[in-house]
This record gives C-alpha cells, sequence and structure tokens, in this order.
C-alpha cells in the first residue's frame, strides 16, 4: 500500500469537502451535498468518461482502505443519529407524530417500489425474488426524512416551537427509528437461501436483546457520567458500546450494522452527558470518517450505465420521494385535526432527504442488489437529495406566508443555530467539531 499516496488522497478529499461544503452553505443547501459533489469532481466518475486525469485515482488497495474509513463514518453517523434521539419530544408529541410519520414511511416506499417495477421489466419480473426484493428497496431509501434544512427554516420565521414544528420534529424521529427497522428488514432477505420468517425472528430477537442490555448499559453510564463528569473516557467507552453493537447486529443477527450503531446511540440518549458524549464523536466524525464517507460515494460512483431511461427513472423517483411525503405527512395530519394549511406545512417539512437516504443507498450496493440490473440508484438518490433541499425551504416559506399563529422568535444556538433537537440527520456541523474542551480532561 502507497501510504503516501493516501495522504495526499485524504488531503485532497478534506480540502475538497470542506470548500464545497462551505460553498453548499451558502446557497442554502446542506454540506452534505458539497461533500457528495466533491467526490463526483476530484474521483474518476466524471472525468473518467472523457479520459482526463482525475485528482484520486482509486487503486485496489486504497479503495479498500477508503471503504473502511467510510464504513466506520457511516456506523459513526448512525450512532450521532441515535444519541440525538429524544424520547421526550417523542412522548410529548404521542400519537399523532407517530401516526404521521409511519404515514411517511408507507406512502413513499409504496410509490417507490410501484415507480421502479417498470423500470425493472415490469410486474411480471417480480417472480424473481431478487428484483422484487430490489424494487422495495427502492421504497426503502425514500423512508428517510432529514429536517436539518425545514428545523432552520423554521426557526428562521419563529416557528420551531409552535405546534407544526413540534410535530414535523417529532415525526421525523420516529420516521427514521422505523426506517431504520424496516432496512434491517429488507437487508435480511437479500440472501435467496434466507428464511423469511427466521429473517423476522432475528430482527425481533435483536432489538429485544438491544433493549433488555441497553437498560442495564444506559444506567452504567448514567453512574459513570456522574462519577466521572466530562472525562474523555465517557465518550470512549460510549464508542466502544457503538462498535461491539455494530459487530453483533451484523455477526451475531444478521442485521446491518448500522442499526446496531443507532441502537447503542439510543441507549445513551437522554443522560445528562449525552450532549458531551455527542460532541466529541461528532469531533471524530467530523474531522476524517464522515468527509471521507460522503466523498467515496462520489469517488466510486460510475455513470458507464447512465441512460435516457435511468434518467427518467431518477425524475420519477425525485417526485414520487417528495409527493409521497406531502401526501402520506400531510393527509395524517389532516386526519389528525390539524387545518388544511398546517397539513400542507407538515408535509412540506418532510421532504428534505440527507444523510441517511445515502446511507441506506450505499447499504443496499453494498449488500449485493442492483448488480447487473437496469438501475442504479445511486444518482437518482444524490438527486433527490439536492432537489428536496432546494425545495423544502422554497415550499416553507410560501405556506407559512403570512400565517401568524405560534410564532415564537427564538434565539439561535451555536454558529448554525442548531438546538439539541434537530433531526438525526442533520449534516455534521463546525460548533461540534470547533467546540473547545471546556472542563475536558485526560483520562
Amino acid at each position: 500500500m502507497d501510504v503516501a499516496q493516501i495522504l495526499l488522497d485524504l488531503a485532497i478529499i478534506l480540502f475538497a469537502t470542506k470548500f464545497l461544503g462551505i460553498l453548499m452553505k451558502k446557497i442554502g443547501l446542506p454540506q452534505v451535498v458539497g461533500a457528495v459533489v466533491a467526490g463526483l469532481l476530484i474521483g474518476p466518475a466524471i472525468w473518467g468518461k472523457f479520459g482526463w486525469w482525475s485528482p484520486i485515482r482509486p487503486t485496489e488497495e486504497s479503495s479498500f482502505f477508503f471503504n473502511g474509513l467510510a464504513e466506520i463514518g457511516v456506523i459513526m453517523i448512525l450512532f450521532s443519529a441515535g444519541l440525538e434521539t429524544d424520547f421526550r419530544e417523542l412522548k410529548s408529541s404521542g400519537l399523532k407524530a407517530t401516526l404521521i410519520a409511519l404515514a411517511g414511511v408507507a406512502v413513499p416506499m409504496a410509490l417507490g417500489f410501484l415507480v421502479a417495477v417498470p423500470f425493472m421489466g415490469g410486474f411480471s419480473a417480480l417472480k424473481d425474488g431478487t428484483v422484487a426484493l430490489e424494487a422495495v428497496f427502492i421504497g426503502v431509501i425514500l423512508t428517510a426524512t432529514s429536517v436539518g434544512i425545514t428545523v432552520e427554516t423554521l426557526k428562521e420565521m419563529g416557528k420551531l416551537k409552535g405546534k407544526v414544528g413540534t410535530t414535523i420534529l417529532s415525526a421525523a424521529i420516529i420516521d427514521d427509528v422505523i426506517g431504520i427497522i424496516v432496512l434491517s428488514v429488507v437487508l435480511g432477505f437479500k440472501d435467496p437461501s434466507s428464511n423469511p420468517w427466521k429473517t423476522l425472528l432475528m430482527t425481533a430477537l435483536f432489538f429485544v436483546a438491544a433493549i433488555a442490555v441497553g437498560i442495564l448499559i444506559h444506567l452504567l453510564f448514567k453512574w459513570l457520567a456522574k462519577r466521572y463528569p466530562h472525562k474523555r473516557r465517557v465518550p470512549i467507552f460510549g464508542l466502544v458500546l457503538c462498535f461491539v453493537y455494530a459487530f453483533v447486529a451484523e455477526k451475531v443477527f444478521s442485521i446491518a450494522d448500522i442499526t446496531g450503531a443507532y441502537i447503542a446511540g439510543v441507549t445513551l440518549c437522554n443522560l445528562k452527558q449525552t450532549e458531551y458524549i455527542d460532541q466529541k464523536i461528532d469531533v471524530n466524525s467530523y474531522m476524517i470518517f464522515s468527509p471521507v464517507f460522503f466523498a467515496n460515494i462520489g469517488i466510486t460512483a460510475s455513470f458507464d450505465g447512465f441512460t435516457v431511461s435511468l434518467f427518467l427513472f431518477g425524475l420519477a423517483f425525485v417526485a414520487v420521494g417528495i409527493i409521497g411525503k406531502i401526501i402520506g405527512c400531510g393527509a395524517v395530519a389532516r386526519m389528525c385535526r390539524f387545518s388544511n394549511r398546517e397539513s400542507l406545512q407538515v408535509g412540506a417539512g418532510m421532504i428534505a432527504r440527507g444523510e441517511v437516504a445515502l446511507v441506506v443507498c450505499r447499504k443496499g450496493i453494498q449488500g449485493g442488489l442492483f448488480n447487473g440490473t437496469a438501475i442504479n440508484p445511486l444518482v437518482p438518490v444524490i438527486m433527490l437529495v439536492i432537489l428536496s433541499s432546494l425545495l423544502a425551504p422554497i415550499l416553507l416559506k410560501l405556506l407559512f406566508k403570512g400565517d401568524k399563529s405560534g410564532a415564537l422568535p427564538l434565539t439561535p444556538i451555536g454558529e448554525n443555530g442548531e438546538t439539541a433537537a434537530l433531526s438525526v440527520e442533520s449534516a455534521p456541523t463546525e460548533t461540534a467539531a470547533e467546540a473547545p474542551d471546556g472542563q475536558a480532561s485526560q483520562a
């Protein structure tokens, strides 16, 4: 392995992702979009089509190394997502947010499946179990919600703590929990020889075991955080828990490792030291692992199979991804006695996609799906992330225009104005990465 070349590649990746991230932030897009675009620009995906030179030229050894870093990045992103899950927020929103979240998963998933089928040979092709699973997985990608952009937009308008803002935040959290469960089940079916009932049983057993053990671990960390407040050993032990849960999920229960990482984060959420743990995890993730993961998506992307048919599928995929959230979440919000306008506001607040959609797509491809098929969902997912991130704030501002109800001016916290209630999919920010240690001391 050429270590010197890898060091140069890392330097290029970190600089490009940060530069493009800042640029995207300036025009109102998530920094994660900049990181993915950076990967496309520095890798061979675009320049290779013309036989031109690219700054990053992956070899077999360097690809193995960067894929390893990227996988750790995914695990840390989902661990942080679990840490940011707020059960108190879920409790306060209750049944309404849960029903909205369920619809926000079911409707886009169904529409994604229906849109994928014609591009995969029609309903007759579903006799092949692999094709059917791939069509279902297209729907699974659409279940994730990222409300980072929505949060900033609502905050700017003073609507974040209102009835609609609270509902969107809570529904997004529940939405991601359900999406992770669905992802685990679907990936469990990727082996044609797998028994469906065994897959469901192993998934259920994992969650039961993880929760049971998690209660004891929560109490242990509660004592540990109280005994050693603001010491780095606490987040280090938290990261140990994350990696152990990810390993056990993958190797023992045949569940996606990111599911284990997410549940590990949930285990430690709502501790007094949760924010401190998350901050330290975010520093490590933000500095190297997350940029490598998102850049690697662009670097390893390929446009070799990009056809008119795939482009049309991408447009349809984006359309149902946006419409599915508005119809599903909006209709259930109306049933829960929100006004017509409020229902549209809830639906529009749930359309943005971000990190988790990219993570889910990547896990499916790594799991052996979409090999040799007419559809590679990576480019359509990138299209969805960019377009939904642009559309969400525009729709929200139009729908809230002239609405005087629930206006509560807020004082932003941190450089980007994030609060503890931010979506689990919001992109890493400089606030956490550049925060001082405060009272932190060496273990």
